[in-house]
């Protein structure tokens, strides 16, 4: 079945879809570079109040973006919502870029948050739904993959654009110089490029099989994107699989689902692995990697090199999690992202309580975002784009998604806060205890799901 693949259809589709990760990944992670001149620029030296809400504020946009996702997704279709994200991308890139004062900023990371909602929902739940079971792992964690390329996009252009810093530069002249008055809006409108790519591409790609099979009259579509995919065998076999999840259930509404002890188990079970990926703590450290750096003695510019550095990692071992997720298996290589975080943290903030500096220190943050790149970052999408049933899936993966980004604005909150109060080294303490709990709940909640179509995962966890 392998040989008879349309892998380079395949391919194309994946990564059309994918550039919502990379727009997620870029637009998520722009503003840390950006982080030093925006708050000269609109005064917030000083004010952990307003920085926090600066950083976090996308977020806000984010689970507007994820709660509306499900919805929309189940009644328009998967690829429509992914258009309309990339225009919020393009449209936030151009608002914020522009922005004159704090509340204008401010209301364009909401816009470009909301895209960053439906991208993140909707870009791996689609290409879940369009891919073969033993392939599905890697072709979902082509998103993850696109997320770190997007990421480490926004911290090379940030690095490029930028120019030098003085060590003992006050905020005053970082507010009046290139960087302070220019270099920043650079840094957003880039985004503008790959958001018009996203939006032009999407037109040519088939909306997901699986939402066409809930409308009778598109069968026959089904089948042709079935069969352009791997052949009469397999769109014969892929379609009747999903039509029977789905005449199960003809005569029920989705909701009625909740009642079912095994859909609320994987619900649960969803969520919190969601909001795990983001209270384990390491992205705090593409957000606010100048205040980590800076604690461990780095200047401005040498920070922004060290974030590149920290981006190239991140893509490497990216790739390793792609490559051995559907041979290890999800349940293994979340396994070994917690455990390895924790221990990693909890050096990390003995390095800050003992003041050891520099390159030691930027070893572990490596090694941190090294751990997280092969394991949780792209398999808990994976998780969360296979475990629900076909016919709800759209909606059970918003509200997962939205847990994440309500977790991810409570960290991304708070860091300032707790590394006021706590310092750095309370702070990743406590991350690092977080990621011992995330061990235990996997170890004794997680089900392995490699290989196994998303139709057969649903009879093994719902319909018992």
């Amino acid at each position: 079945m392998h040989s008879k693949y349309n892998w380079g259809y395949l391919l194309i589709i994946t990564a059309i879809s994918a550039l919502g990760g990379l727009l997620f990944g870029y637009d998520w992670v722009v503003i840390g570079g950006a982080k030093p001149f925006y708050e000269a620029y609109f005064g917030l030296d000083g004010n952990v109040t307003l920085q926090g809400w600066a950083m976090s504020s996308a977020i806000t946009g984010c689970l507007a973006g994820a709660a509306l996702s499900g919805w929309l997704s189940d009644l328009f279709g998967r690829k429509k919502l992914l258009i309309v994200s990339a225009l919020l991308f393009l449209l936030a890139s151009f608002g914020t870029g522009s922005a004159g004062s704090y509340s204008g900023f401010v209301t364009f990371r909401i816009v470009g948050g909301t895209g960053i909602g439906l991208a993140s929902t909707l870009s791996p739940l689609y290409i879940a739904e369009i891919t073969p079971a033993n392939v599905r792992g890697k072709f979902v964690s082509i998103n993850q993959l696109t997320i770190v390329i997007g990421i480490l996009a926004a911290q090379y252009v940030n690095w490029k654009i930028a120019r030098p810093v003085p060590a003992d530069a006050t905020v005053l002249e970082i507010m009046t110089s290139w960087n302070g008055q220019f270099g920043w809006r650079m840094m957003f409108y880039a985004c503008a490029v790959p958001a018009g790519l996203f939006f032009i591409l999407m037109w040519f790609i088939p909306e997901s099989p699986r939402f066409l099979a809930k409308g009778r009259c598109n069968r026959m579509k089904v089948f042709h994107i079935l069969h352009r995919i791997g052949g009469d065998e397999y769109a014969g076999k892929e379609l009747e699989s999903i039509l029977t999840t789905l005449y199960q259930d003809e005569k029920r509404i989705d909701f009625k689902l909740f009642k079912n002890p095994g859909f609320r188990k994987l619900l649960i079970m969803g969520v919190v692995i969601a909001v795990f990926q983001q209270w384990c703590g390491i992205n705090v450290i593409f957000n606010y990697a100048h205040e980590i750096f800076a604690n461990a003695g780095y200047s401005v510019s040498d920070t922004l090199f060290n974030i590149v550095i920290t981006g190239s990692v991140n893509l490497v071992f990216t790739l390793v999690g792609m490559f051995t997720v559907d041979k290890a298996g999800r349940k293994a290589l979340m396994l070994l992202g917690a455990a390895g975080l924790a221990g990693i943290f909890a050096t990390v903030g003995t390095m800050y309580y003992l003041h050891i500096q520099g390159i030691p220190l930027l070893i572990m943050v490596v090694a941190a975002i090294a751990c997280y790149a092969m394991s949780l970052a792209p398999v808990t999408w994976v998780v969360l784009s296979e475990i629900f049933p076909n016919r709800i899936r759209g909606f059970a993966m918003a509200v997962c998604t939205f847990a994440l980004w309500s977790a991810c604005f409570i960290l991304t909150y708070t860091f300032p806060i707790l590394n006021k109060f706590m310092k750095a080294s309370g702070t990743f303490w406590l991350y690092g205890i977080i990621c011992v709990l995330g061990f235990w709940f996997i170890l004794r909640k997680l089900p392995e799901t490699k290989g196994k179509t998303l139709e057969n995962i649903e009879h093994e966890f719902v319909d018992q």
